[in-house]
Parts: structure tokens; sequence; C-alpha cells
């Protein structure tokens, strides 16, 4: 790696309110931290109460133009705002894996999928069609139309700096809404250089605000109370999102919320195991398993059990652990010391109620936040980490014999969000697939985000949808006109 694709000392640390970077009112910092180095790599503003509300009054004076502003124009920046990300994507994946521990590689990816959200908004701001019909009474013609819901707070974590905020802003944008953007405290390098990339591509000022802070809570609270903030787009814990749901319940404000998951994972006897094994890796081992769509729970059939648990120890055990920034790095660290305790608890509880471990299990000996790739077998019912999200490299796996067995222990979780299914027989797939109570379902598929794909979950797993068309509509009111003529 190049290191002068990276120049730290150069990057936005400030906050970005009204097209300006600005320090907060009271020059307080906040340092950011390489999970493989355990090094602070920068430090950014800590934004205040008063600088929340400089941003919302800064989204209200940019939101009456950008919404007068031809689909088409809006289009043509969003275009700019993807080729510019591409432009720039080798210093975002760098910048990425030193602040987040992410491989290069996964780095790489995830920016090409950031990216990817302001080419597909760009295509879908000239396509906010309206209704025209008769009414059934033939009294009046109903002509319904769509328009911006308002400003946007729009609040991302860490697993995925870029791709969770342009997911989010790509929309907000297509849409005419101005916005305020909340990046996690672990990762707001990124949010911050992609703010500089949107101005470059000429995004207006106040249209695109971004805050970093300590105070999260305080300052979303706040920014929910001003009656000009009508929209809430947030990606998180579920615990985290019931409080900004009741808060939001004070003024009514619409809410899109993409929530935590608990994947399971179904191989049956007559899947293709190569198949399985790659899907497995890719649905596990995407972000270190530091992803709400991860799978967090294998159920293997009976007949494949065996070998499917062997190859997968094998190909886990043989992961690269290592910096996120050095290129032959196949696993990084997890997000800080926090993170690796969870992780390696929820193995000990899985270890001292009879599981067993064919792989991994234990912290590497070296500065950093680092955690095995870790597979168990002869995971109990009542094991914590069936029950939890994992996010870490974890797989527990579980034997079944029959169809039903699976279904009923793949749903048996408040999570609803994603499911991977592995079988030759496509009508069973399909069959199962309908039947499992999850949002979003790979068949014979380790991966299935796509911009162009609506993202999102059930049950507890969240509300709305992020992607397609959908992921636009969730920034847009309908309007209803009676008319006669």
């Amino acid at each position: 790696m190049n290191a002068s694709v990276l120049d730290l000392a150069h990057l936005p640390t400030d906050l970005f309110i009204d097209g300006r970077w600005d320090a907060p009112s009271f020059d307080t910092r906040i340092e950011v931290i390489d999970p493989s180095t355990q090094q602070v790599i920068a430090t950014v503003a800590n934004a205040t109460e008063a600088d929340a509300q400089r941003a919302v009054d800064a989204a209200a004076k940019a939101a009456p133009a950008w919404a007068a502003t031809p689909p088409r124009v809006r289009s043509e920046i969003l275009r700019r705002c993807f080729e510019l990300l591409v432009r720039d994507s080798e210093q975002l994946a760098v910048l990425i894996s030193r602040e987040n521990g992410k491989s290069l590689g996964d780095a790489r990816g995830e920016v090409a999928y950031a990216a990817e959200f302001f080419r597909w908004f760009a295509e879908e701001a000239v396509r906010i069609e309206g209704d025209l019909s008769r009414a059934p009474s033939g009294q009046a013609r109903t002509l319904v139309q769509y328009e911006p819901i308002g400003i946007a707070l729009l609040v991302t974590p860490w697993n995925f700096p870029a791709a969770m905020a342009t997911r989010k802003i790509a929309p907000a944008l297509a849409a005419g809404c101005t916005c305020i953007l909340k990046p996690a405290t672990d990762t707001p390098l990124t949010a911050l250089l992609i703010a500089r990339i949107l101005a470059e591509a000429g995004v207006p000022d106040g249209v695109v605000n971004v805050l970093t802070t300590r105070s999260a809570g305080k300052l979303c609270a706040q920014m929910l109370d001003d009656p000009r903030v009508r929209k809430l787009s947030f990606t998180g814990s579920t615990e985290v999102g019931r409080v900004l749901l009741r808060k939001a319940a004070d003024s009514v404000v619409n809410c899109s919320m993409e929530l935590g998951g608990n994947a399971p994972f179904l191989v049956f006897d007559d899947a293709d195991i190569d198949v399985a094994i790659e899907g497995a890796m890719l649905a596990k081992m995407r972000n270190g398993g530091e992803a709400c769509t991860a799978a967090n729970r294998f159920y293997v059939q009976r007949g494949i059990h065996a070998e499917f648990s062997q190859r997968l120890a094998a190909r886990m055990a043989a992961l690269r652990v290592g910096d996120g920034a050095d290129p032959q790095t196949q696993c990084g660290p997890l997000i800080n010391a926090g993170a690796v305790e969870k992780v390696a608890s929820l193995v000990r509880d899985a270890l001292d109620k009879g599981a067993r471990l064919l792989a991994g299990g234990d912290a590497p000996q070296r500065v950093g936040y680092f955690y095995n790739p870790t597979v168990l077998v002869d995971v109990p019912a009542n094991a914590d980490l069936l029950r939890e999200e994992i996010f870490g490299p974890v797989a527990p796996i579980v034997v079944f014999d029959h169809e039903d067995e699976a279904i009923e222990a793949a749903n048996a979780t408040e999570y609803g969000l994603m499911a991977y299914v592995f079988t030759r027989d496509l009508a069973r797939g399909m069959r199962i697939s309908e039947r499992l109570e999850s949002g979003m379902i790979g068949l014979n598929r380790g991966i299935v985000s796509d911009p162009a794909a609506p993202f999102g979950g059930v049950k507890q797993s969240g509300l709305g949808r992020e992607g397609a068309h959908h992921g636009m509509l969730e920034f847009l009111e309908a309007k209803y006109i009676s008319v006669n003529w």
C-alpha cells in the first residue's frame, strides 16, 4: 500500500455546517483510534447543542431551494458524487481500514458499494412519479403527487462508515430533502471526507451537514424536538432504536429504522457443499462478522453436518488475521476492546454449556482488538450466542434433522433482518424462504446487499426499507388533491 494515498494531516476533522468547516462552540476533541494498533490517528470536533441548532438552521435555510431544484439537476449532482467517490476510492478504502479496522479488501468493496448508491439514486431522482385517477363516484379526479418530507436526521453506525452514510444521503437528496448526518463516534473521518467530496460535487451549502459528537443522545433528542425536523433514518442496535422511536413519537417524526439481526444460515443435505461453504465465508466473515446481515446461527442437516463443520473450521482457521490496512490481511480487528470482550464472553458461555471448539476460541497475543476466527459445534439451544447478535468472527453450528425443525429454530428470535438457505431443490428453497420470518433471504447466496434492492427487516429488525425505489419513497410524502374540471 502506498502511504501517500492517505494523508491524515489534511483530512477534514471539524463540523460541516452550511458548507463550512467550523470548530464547535466549545472546541473539545474526540480521539479516533485505529483498532489494529490502538493508536490515536486523529481528533475530530465534539459538537454541542448550539452546533446542532446551527445545523438544523442551515438545513432549514437550504430546504426551499433544494426542494425546488429540478430533478434533473439533483440527478446530475448525485451522478457527480458517484464519480468523485470512484475517483477517491482508494483513499476512502485506506481511511476505512485505519479507523474501522476492516481488511483493505473489505474496505474497497464497501467504497464501491457506497458509490453505487449515488449512481442508483441519480437515476431515481428523475422518477418521482405521481398518479391521476377518477374517483369511483365520478365526482372528482384524484391527483397524488410526492413532495420532500423535510429535514432528515441521519444516524449511522461504525461498521460501514461509507455505505451507511451514502445509503441515507443519496435518497434524501434525490427526494429533495436537506439532511444532518450524525456518524458514529468510532468512525467519523469517513463521513467527514465524504462531506468534502459532496461539496466538490456541487451539493449546495446547507443541504448536507455533518455533526460529530460524544453526546449523540442529547443532540439527537434536541433535533427531534425541533418541528422542522420531519424524518429520522437510523441504522444501529435495536436497543438504541427503541429509545429513538420513543423520542421521535413526541413530535410524530417519520422513522426508518434498520436495526439488529440474528441471521440463520440453513444448509440442507442436498446443498452443493462447495457453494454452501463459499456462501458461509461471505455471510459470516464479511467485515469480520461485524455486520447486521452476518450469519449468526448455522443450522446444518445431519447428513452433511460433519463435513460442513470440518471444512468451515479449516477455512476459518486459515484466514490471515492482521492489521486492517495490510493488503495481505483477511480478517482485521474488532472495533474496540468492548467488542472483543463481548465476543469472548459469548464463546465462553457456549463452551461452559457444552459446545465443542473446532477452530479459534481465543484472542491472539498482539496489540489491537483482535479475536481469532472461531467455529463451534454441539452448541446447545440455551447458549447466549444463538440468541444475541455476535458481531464478530464466530460461527456456532447446530445440527437438525427435519425441515420444520430448522424453520422453527430459525424463526425463534425477535429479529428478522436476514436469512440464508442452501439447497439444490429450488422448490424447497422457495417454500422455506416464504416461511422464514425475515425481510431478506439469500437463497444459495452468501451476500444480497444491492443498491437496487429494498434492504430492511421485519419484527424488531426495523421499519421501512433502504435502497431500490422504496428507499427514496421513505423521504417523500404523498399529497392528495381532489379536483374537478
